[in-house]
């Protein structure tokens, strides 16, 4: 992505970071939990017998799995040393998570199941990235950070948190391990982009970076997926997560859509950053 027009500081004004927040969280949980919920009993109903199936999952079971993952955080899948920032996060998260990346998804994992795991490993990224970011803020190690950037970071967790549940939630019920890694391809490009963050608006254009690959794996995968209940749980994501590029863009003083070097805007909504 091109620097240009980019300024260095935070470019908005907290008041109305803040209400961009705000906003997002209300529709949050007035609209997107009630289908991300929906999403995922229309997903367990719909594959209840094509795989083993264990005991069905609830509204409260789903709220309840995702407040604790929640609290819990995302395990970072381990690709070896991380200089700098990234060092110190990794050494913040108290559990690592080794995984093969060219056995991901696991073995066993197939059709719609294959891509639950893939969207649970993404959003465990999104989740570790933000925790990582808020870590290093708390450490003064990004210089000054409006708090409206990090009540925004915070809530972004939280619903890629949840994201991550509704996914593992469909991997158990049918009989799966949740994914608690980190998206293997992915981790080392975040980690090593996250070692050369200093400033605020660094972590917003890696932020940027993420939500843009999550955003652009739901809109690509969307079409692979064989259940309507998969593709209704999926598209119930996606619009959260481009949300989430919106609000970024605000940060970075750009307008939404990446930016070619002319400086112009193209597409923005591509599959060309998809995992």
């Amino acid at each position: 992505m091109s620097t240009r027009n980019r300024k260095t500081t935070f470019a908005g004004t907290e008041g109305e970071l803040n209400a961009m927040t705000q906003e997002l969280d209300e529709f949050h949980h007035d609209t997107g939990m009630s289908s991300l919920w929906a999403g995922v009993s229309n997903m367990i109903d719909g594959m209840r017998g094509a795989e083993v199936a264990t005991r069905p999952t609830s509204r409260r079971t789903f709220l309840m799995g995702a407040g604790a993952a929640v609290a819990g955080g995302a395990t970072l899948l381990a690709v070896g040393s991380t200089p700098g920032l990234a060092a110190a996060a990794t050494r913040a998260e108290s559990r690592l998570h080794r995984a093969d990346a060219a056995a991901f998804p696991p073995a066993g994992y197939k059709g719609d199941l294959a891509v639950a795991a893939v969207a649970a490993s993404l959003e465990n990224l999104a989740v570790y990235a933000y925790n990582a970011g808020l870590t290093a803020a708390t450490a003064g190690k990004l210089g000054t950070v409006p708090a409206a950037v990090a009540t925004f970071a915070t809530t972004a967790k939280s619903q890629h948190t949840q994201h991550a549940a509704a996914w593992n939630a469909v991997l158990k019920s049918n009989g799966k391990r949740a994914i608690t890694e980190t998206n293997p391809t992915l981790t080392p490009t975040i980690q090593a982009a996250f070692a050369k963050v200093t400033d605020v608006t660094g972590l917003a254009q890696l932020a940027l970076m993420l939500e843009m690959a999550a955003a652009a794996t739901y809109q690509a995968e969307t079409s692979q997926l064989k259940s309507k209940a998969a593709i209704g749980l999926s598209a119930s994501i996606e619009p959260v997560e481009m949300q989430h590029i919106a609000i970024l863009y605000y940060v970075m003083g750009m307008y939404p859509g990446s930016q070619t070097t002319a400086g112009s805007p193209i597409a923005f909504s591509s599959t060309s950053a998809a995992a």
